[in-house]
């Protein structure tokens, strides 16, 4: 079942997300201990034979192996690599999800558009729904396996309600060698022109409008079994897999607390596995730790929801999905048809602001004062002459659309125009006319 904690964190206080961290079920927790336990394992087994069985020469070797294990573990561009797999897996699991079908649409067109109070009716509304609720369970059924489980053939389909005998006899008849959970689609499109053909459907945009819809929900089908189909290219899954095993395949050996190099003063970097003069030796490495926990922990999280239609803690219920969809849809077109409460004058009929009431622990919010704009309480300026409106000159307006940037220095502009010879464009605007006149042959005009 899906793990939700929204109502523990919809108040951002103190400790809020602590209580979090100590969840077992969907945690990070349960899906890297195994593997969290088996790097320390093999850490603490490279660390007791350094220690303890190897011969002070060998020490030496493994040392200077470590080193070169622990530079080469910091050329591995995990960080980069590991993050923008994840970000691409993230963004693929969330559009999976907006692709499941829901009828809530389709069921109110079917709704309002489909007449009828009689047998005929009734039957005709819940058989177009019964044919959309059959294309998602069709469909899930190729992608989830949650549903395939709990309807492993076409028999079991047909025992839940979703297909008749005779419309299985029809679906089977139909050969073809790709999936058919589109055939539903088909016999609604079909059933609802013979419905506006018995005048069910009173008009043909009210039956454009319902097949539009269909064609809404028919897509959102086709594309959950296309992201079933085309998945996050292997090479890239297999990139990010190898460097992570790498890197901490590397880090196993490189990580360890071995002796410094001779004359050696300090350490080369805070990762250097080699102690410096005065070093503890930790046995433990804290960091390291922190490392595989992040990054290893990052890899698990793309594996589990890389395919949101398994099994996992966090995968979707498909099959609540299934239940609700059937029930609420049926109740829709059906018991629900025609079936309006009395309008009636709401409470603040008379009222010209209307305010609905407040609970005594909601009473403060009504005495906020509503936003109305982040400059409506800014400061003016006291000066009565800064908002005397004055309508601007021609030449200024000319000159500031001409240079917006000069506007500023209009004045000092037509100053200097002035003292050019009254000319709009000065001296350079004259000898670009003069050399104009001079190629067509014209006379140039006088200033």
């Amino acid at each position: 079942m899906t793990v939700s904690y929204t109502l523990k964190v919809a108040e951002a206080r103190f400790g809020g997300f602590s209580g979090l961290l100590l969840r077992w079920r969907g945690s990070i927790y349960k899906l890297l201990y195994k593997e969290f336990l088996l790097f320390v394992a093999l850490y603490a087994s490279l660390s007791i034979t350094y220690r303890l069985l190897l011969t002070q020469e060998q020490r030496h070797v493994y040392a200077q192996v470590a080193r070169y294990c622990n530079r080469s573990a910091d050329l591995i561009p995990l960080s980069f690599v590991l993050g923008f797999y994840v970000t691409l897996v993230v963004n693929r699991w969330w559009s999976q999800y907006t692709s499941i079908p829901l009828p809530d649409q389709l069921m109110c067109i079917i709704s309002a558009s489909v007449h009828g109070v009689d047998h005929s009716g009734r039957l005709l509304r819940r058989t177009l729904m019964r044919y959309a609720n059959l294309a998602s369970v069709l469909v899930l059924r190729s992608v989830s396996t949650r549903v395939l489980k709990r309807f492993p053939s076409v028999q079991h389909v047909v025992d839940a309600g979703f297909m008749s005998q005779e419309e299985r006899k029809k679906f089977e008849s139909l050969k073809s060698d790709f999936n058919k959970y589109w055939v539903p689609c088909v016999w609604f499109t079909n059933l609802a022109a013979q419905a506006r053909k018995d005048g069910r459907i009173r008009d043909d945009i009210t039956l454009c409008l319902l097949l539009e819809e269909l064609n809404k929900y028919r897509a959102k089908c086709s594309m959950l079994f296309h992201y079933d189909w085309i998945s996050v290219p292997l090479v890239y899954t297999q990139v990010v897999t190898i460097a992570v095993y790498s890197f901490f395949a590397l880090s196993l050996v490189g990580r360890q607390f071995v002796e410094p190099e001779a004359g050696a003063a300090k350490a080369q970097g805070p990762l250097e596995p080699a102690l410096a003069p005065g070093d503890p030796d930790m046995y433990v490495p804290l960091t390291t730790l922190l490392q595989f926990f992040f990054y290893a922990g990052w890899l698990k999280v793309a594996e589990q929801i890389i395919n949101p239609f398994g099994e996992d803690d966090d995968d979707f219920e498909t099959n609540q999905l299934i239940d609700r969809n059937l029930q609420v849809s049926l109740l829709a077109v059906d018991d629900m048809y025609q079936n309006l409460p009395p309008t009636e004058k709401d409470p603040y009929w008379d009222e010209a602001q209307p305010q609905p009431p407040y609970t005594v622990a909601t009473a403060a919010d009504s005495l906020r004062p509503s936003f109305l704009g982040s400059t409506f309480n800014l400061r003016m300026s006291d000066d009565p002459e800064q908002s005397v409106q004055v309508a601007p000159s021609p030449a200024l307006a000319r000159a500031a659309v001409q240079t917006p940037l000069l506007s500023p220095w209009t004045p000092h502009l037509q100053r200097f125009r002035a003292e050019e010879g009254g000319h709009p464009e000065g001296a350079a605007g004259r000898g670009c006319i003069e050399e104009e006149a001079a190629e067509s042959g014209e006379a140039a005009p006088e200033p």
